[in-house]
């Protein structure tokens, strides 16, 4: 079984407007549709948006058949995820994704879950090389692969010269999930629980973990202003 779970529970204070950030539409469509839509194409059979800031305005925009966990405060994607630990469950994969990535597709969630389960990996980070990584979290690999990601703000001077960042987007063996929430800490510079701090936990357990750069760099974009969505909006157009 593939589920998906999609984070729309942030606010999106950048995108100047009292509407949550997911809401906002790109040719027509909320944001967070094109994320369900990509997973579904992918192959998830169930998926679980994550709300929050005006649930209620989030869930009306949304038209398919989904289910929904709340996070009441907003503590993280780390434990935004694990608000919906009842959907996740202890059994097959789940794809997680941001409700403001509107140009990531189907084919690419589908190359990398292809990967994940043909690698037989606890966890698959989606990556993409960027030529300006500011901003990103960072893939640090050594010999064996993937060694941890690192966020902009706790990443010392050389690990801020990598260029190969997480997105955002992930693959993970449910069980392997869930036993690695319970293990992470919010001992950070933002005081939150960080969803790429379990990937040292799910390696900690003798699971491999990885990650597959993406080769259409644009479908990593975030959308955190109006500017970046008539962006996202433009690439859309252009396809």
């Amino acid at each position: 079984m593939i589920k998906a779970v999609i984070l729309a529970a942030g606010k999106g204070t950048r995108m100047k407007s009292d509407k949550p950030k997911v809401v906002h539409q790109a040719l027509g469509k909320p944001m967070v549709y094109y994320s369900i839509k990509a997973a579904k194409d992918a192959g998830a059979e169930k998926v679980c948006v994550i709300v929050g800031y005006k649930a209620d305005e989030v869930k009306a925009c949304i038209t398919e058949d989904v289910v929904y966990a709340l996070q009441e405060q907003q503590l993280g994607t780390g434990h935004a995820v694990k608000c919906a630990a009842d959907f996740i469950g202890n059994t097959g994969d789940v794809i997680i994704l941001c409700g403001d990535t509107p140009l990531i597709t189907g084919a690419t969630l589908k190359k990398a879950l292809d990967g994940h389960q043909a690698d037989k990996n606890g966890v698959t980070v989606i990556s993409a090389v960027l030529e300006n990584p500011f901003g990103y979290g960072r893939i640090i690999r050594d010999e064996k692969g993937l060694s941890k990601i690192v966020e902009e703000k706790d990443a010392n001077e050389s690990e801020r010269q990598v260029q190969e960042v997480n997105s955002g987007m992930y693959i993970f063996k449910a069980d392997a999930l869930m036993k690695a929430l319970s293990m992470i800490s919010n001992d950070n510079a933002q005081g939150e629980y960080y969803l790429p701090d379990t990937i040292e936990r799910i390696k900690d357990m003798g699971l491999k973990v990885d990650a597959i750069p993406m080769e259409n760099v644009d479908e990593i974009r975030g959308v955190n202003t109006l500017e970046q969505l008539a962006e996202a909006e433009e690439i859309m157009r252009n396809r």
